[in-house]
């Protein structure tokens, strides 16, 4: 069968997760950023509704020199999520591959952090505060100790219990010191590196909790209904980091509100793909450094891209036949497409 005939593969999250790590994930990512950065992958920008404490989203990119493009999309309930990553060919709008993404989406948002960690933390930063202990945070985690030399870890979250489960699983999965505290403002004093990775709907984290010299990653306000970071951190920070600028400047409440709608305050914030592309990692002047991930498709498709290169050189995945595809006269199946 021919590149061409290839029948699409559905991967299932027990697949994902057998062929990538974290440390694939963060490589694979940096390849993806580098490729935005050179201008050959394209962010559609991020669109979401909102009800009912619940949230849908659709986030996408193109690859054309790989001939890839690509959605993720997913519905945020109380109740959970299901998200699916589609893969498109560019050339012939066949479908390629149907991913599982939840371990995907954790890994991409991890690899993230990876990356902006790895160049915006000190060199021989070691101590590690992570905020929040939901879903993201074992990739979290598991990111920042890829690509720095965390001696100990200090976790808070509300809840007592989930906190107290969450430091004995890095316990038994980390050779790290790890410890359960009661504060915000306790888990993140001398830290140089912090996470927060929260559902939160107000600032939790404040200019007069960080040591000079400390790089924050902050994950969890996606939306405009929350906000994880203070209005001083942003103005502390000597380096201000997103994965995309569009999407910080219609979904990021706490950038809005700092940069406003001044172009010139925000050329200071730079994307992700530069700092990858320029090698920018931080100077002995810098303050704070932040980075503010939205979530992009171009991570997204990154990983994809990869799994489904593994998917075909090692027979996972299960090929299926689509419908018909459909010609652009309404109504009309391409030629040869039926059976496919």
């Amino acid at each position: 069968m021919t590149t061409s005939e290839q029948r699409p593969l559905w991967i299932s999250e027990s697949e994902v997760v057998s062929m990538m790590d974290i440390p694939g994930a963060i490589a694979a990512l940096e390849r993806g950023l580098l490729a935005e950065a050179q201008g050959t992958a394209y962010n559609m920008v991020k669109t979401h509704a909102e009800w009912d404490g619940s949230t849908l989203h659709a986030i996408g990119a193109v690859f054309p020199t790989i001939g890839i493009c690509g959605t993720k999309t997913w519905t945020h309930t109380p109740a959970g999520a299901t998200p699916l990553l589609i893969l498109f060919d560019t050339n012939t709008g066949a479908l390629k591959c149907i991913i599982e993404a939840f371990a995907l989406g954790q890994m991409r948002t991890a690899a993230a952090s990876g990356v902006a960690t790895r160049w915006l933390a000190e060199p021989a930063a070691n101590s590690f505060a992570i905020i929040g202990t939901g879903k993201q945070a074992i990739t979290q985690v598991a990111a920042v100790l890829a690509v720095r030399p965390i001696r100990d870890i200090r976790v808070f979250s509300r809840d007592p219990v989930h906190r107290t489960q969450f430091v004995t699983r890095l316990r038994s999965e980390f050779q790290v010191e790890v410890a359960d505290v009661a504060s915000v403002r306790k888990a993140v004093e001398n830290a140089s590196i912090i996470t927060v990775a929260t559902r939160a709907s107000d600032p939790i984290l404040t200019a007069d909790m960080l040591r000079p010299g400390a790089h924050v990653n902050s994950v969890g306000a996606i939306v405009p209904s929350r906000a994880e970071v203070a209005q001083d951190v942003l103005a502390r920070s000597t380096r201000v980091v997103t994965d995309s600028i569009p999407q910080a400047q219609k979904l990021s409440r706490e950038m809005v509100e700092f940069f406003g709608e001044d172009p010139a305050r925000w050329s200071a914030v730079r994307p992700l793909a530069a700092i990858v592309a320029d090698q920018a990692s931080r100077s002995a002047s810098d303050d704070l450094t932040l980075f503010k991930a939205l979530g992009v498709g171009i991570s997204d498709l990154s990983l994809g891209i990869e799994l489904y290169r593994q998917a075909l050189a090692s027979g996972l995945g299960y090929a299926f036949s689509p419908p018909q595809r459909m010609s652009p006269r309404l109504g009309r199946a391409s030629p040869g497409s039926a059976g496919r």
